[in-house]
């Protein structure tokens, strides 16, 4: 089990930092209460992390040999994906995705208004970060962890990692964002999800 946590709290959070869901916290919790931004946020992102971890254990009943072919095929896909990414990145600080999560949010039907404040801003948040994060690499990682390692390490390290990017994201993400290479990180996601690959190689013996 700590071995499934700790994968999962690794990829989610290095995946994370800096993505478009990281950037729609961000630009929420400066127009809205931060406690609220974040209560939205993470509960689509753990009602996401649920349905991929399901999703892997539906996926757990096929031959342990093709889901393993499979974990290593896309964990070493994803990042060689993420260095190819890296290497021809301009070195600008992360979070470039801002743009994009400015227009989703601008395009949003949406809006607190319509549901009173503190509702609103709570479903706004978790409409626009649950819709954001569908079919994410971190989606994709989640159901493939969750399909051949303990479901409860990779639920609570998924939600974790995910828990710990919101709350950099709404309490300084513009600070963070500033200071971070989005090319270093992401490198170390890519390097991350290649090791990952390797270890899960080497445990299904391909």
């Amino acid at each position: 089990m700590l071995t499934a946590f700790t994968a999962g709290l690794l990829l989610i959070t290095i995946s994370e930092l800096g993505d478009k869901t990281f950037c729609i916290a961000m630009l929420l919790a400066m127009r809205h209460s931060r406690r609220l931004v974040f209560l939205g946020v993470v509960a689509a992102l753990a009602a996401m992390t649920i349905l991929s971890v399901l999703v892997g254990q539906m996926l757990a009943l096929l031959p342990r040999t093709y889901i393993h072919h499979a974990e290593v095929i896309l964990f070493i896909g994803f990042g060689l994906k993420l260095l190819y990414d890296g290497h021809h990145m301009p070195a600008h600080p992360a979070c470039e995705d801002v743009t994009e999560a400015q227009d989703t949010i601008a395009q949003s039907t949406l809006t607190p208004t319509k549901f009173g404040a503190d509702y609103g801003i709570v479903l706004q948040a978790f409409a626009l970060t649950f819709v954001a994060e569908w079919g994410d690499r971190t989606q994709f990682a989640t159901i493939a962890l969750a399909a051949s390692n303990n479901v409860w390490g990779v639920t609570l390290g998924a939600i974790l990692g995910h828990t710990v990017c919101a709350a950099i994201a709404v309490i300084g993400g513009r600070l963070i964002a500033g200071r971070l290479s989005e090319r270093l990180v992401t490198r170390l996601g890519g390097l991350l999800f290649i090791l990952f690959g390797i270890v899960a190689a080497i445990e299904g013996g391909v």
